[in-house]
């Protein structure tokens, strides 16, 4: 039987609500992807070299950057996701993909850092920023929040957009905000909190569909 959704986590504590619900439906399935971009890649890939699924949904936990708006425990999904550190850096700045003239899709139309969502399971949306280094002071969130124009740091949700553009699939996102980045302190983090609320927020939309 197709895949009608694919639902993606990259660590068991940000899947296991979604475990639990759709363990045994054949039509939704969930992938636990391990993180970092080029695990999330893999397991996405694995599973549409045998089928295609109707739409992907990342679901998981964030950093929310300190001009963001955000606070602990909120829950939001992207609008788009960006290549936070995908580029080369200069004596000028950050050069990303476009200032290089190297898209990562190159059809329909060219795409750089930013890759365009197109499932939205909740009303409130933001940029996402995927790093392969978790930012942990003050100083380089705000560096990168100016740079992007992100509010969401995370390690795997554009890995997975770039591979759903790749093979034509619809791809969403959606993540609650375990912590704010800034000095790395992991006493202040809310991660179970904000890996439940993402995956109620999963469920609440897909009750709505």
């Amino acid at each position: 039987m197709p895949i009608d959704l694919l639902l993606c986590v990259a660590t068991p504590l940000e899947g296991a609500i979604l475990q639990h619900r759709f363990g045994a439906d054949a039509t939704t399935r969930v992938i636990v992807m391990g993180v970092g971009p080029v695990n999330a890649a893999h397991a996405v890939t694995l599973v549409l070299a045998g089928d295609t699924p109707g739409a992907i949904m990342v679901c998981g936990v964030g950093g929310a950057y300190p001009s963001s708006g955000l606070r602990v425990g909120d829950v939001v999904c992207a609008d788009s996701e960006c290549y936070g550190d995908l580029g080369a850096a200069s004596p000028s700045g950050f050069l990303d993909m476009k200032a290089l003239g190297f898209p990562v899709v190159t059809s329909p139309v060219a795409l750089f850092n930013d890759l365009p969502m197109q499932v939205f399971p909740s009303d409130r949306r933001a940029k996402f920023v995927t790093m392969t280094t978790c930012t942990g002071t003050a100083a380089a969130a705000r560096a990168i929040e100016l740079r992007t124009g992100g509010a969401v740091e995370n390690m795997e949700g554009a890995a997975v957009a770039h591979v759903a553009h790749l093979h034509g699939v619809p791809v969403g996102e959606v993540r609650g905000i375990s912590n704010i980045v800034t000095d790395r302190d992991t006493s202040t983090w809310r991660l179970k909190e904000a890996a439940a609320a993402a995956q109620e927020a999963v469920l609440a939309w897909l009750a709505r569909r």
